[in-house]
């Protein structure tokens, strides 16, 4: 999966792409360069990012979503919006990414399950608080982001989501600390062992750069 943030404030990329032409041209490059899926958001999630309304976000991703799709790139839509997800669904996109995990807005599942889609259900034990990126207190990591994600299938297949449709994500770099990430990403074979088809994210992560820093100390800048 290649991703195309459509915005101005990304953690790694933020304004490079807000032009629809680079965007566009971004993209193409990302599946000529071996991504089989180019994710398309128009709302930073980075810690600090001001939420937008549906109808900014709408006007940043479709342009980008339509001339993807009629290049016969499969495009995912990054979004906690339905309707900014059912807009991109009708024009071309394939597969929803809801880094809320369908918490965000109770209209989603309703959007996905109509349109018989691909949905990735995140975990993000503190989205919807006053401090979504502040990191919640945790026994067992591993155990608990896999209940929660599991409680999320659940919910989502009772709404009326396809159960073979559904794919879910641990989440890294989401109110979890460097070491929630590195346990989640060694306990991978029991998100896995769910069946249920796994998505991760954690290139350009933070996490990675710090806790892979140079002798010096110096944390590695994002790949």
């Amino acid at each position: 999966m290649g991703v195309v943030n459509v915005t101005d404030d990304s953690f790694s990329d933020g304004g490079l792409f807000l032009d629809r032409d680079r965007a566009v041209t971004h993209g193409v490059e990302l599946a000529a360069q071996g991504a089989a899926i180019v994710d398309v958001g128009g709302e930073s999630t980075r810690p600090g990012a001001t939420r937008i309304d549906p109808e900014l976000e709408t006007r940043r991703i479709l342009p980008v979503v339509k001339e993807l799709a009629q290049q016969g790139i499969t495009v995912s839509i990054d979004t906690m919006h339905a309707s900014v997800a059912r807009t991109a669904l009708e024009n071309g996109a394939q597969i929803v990414n809801d880094v809320s995990g369908g918490r965000a807005d109770p209209d989603m599942a309703r959007v996905v399950a109509d349109a018989g889609v691909p949905w990735v259900l995140m975990h993000w034990r503190s989205v919807g608080g006053d401090r979504p990126h502040e990191v919640p207190p945790y026994g067992d990591v591993v155990a608990e982001v896999r209940a929660e994600l599991l409680a999320g299938v659940d919910a989502a297949v009772s709404a009326g989501v396809d159960p073979a449709n559904v794919i879910i994500d641990p989440g890294l770099g989401f109110a979890k600390t460097a070491q929630h990430n590195w346990a989640l990403l060694h306990a991978l074979p029991d998100l896995v062992g769910t069946g249920i088809p796994v998505l991760v994210g954690a290139s350009r992560k933070r996490f990675l750069g710090t806790l892979l820093a140079g002798d010096d100390g110096e944390p590695r800048p994002p790949a």
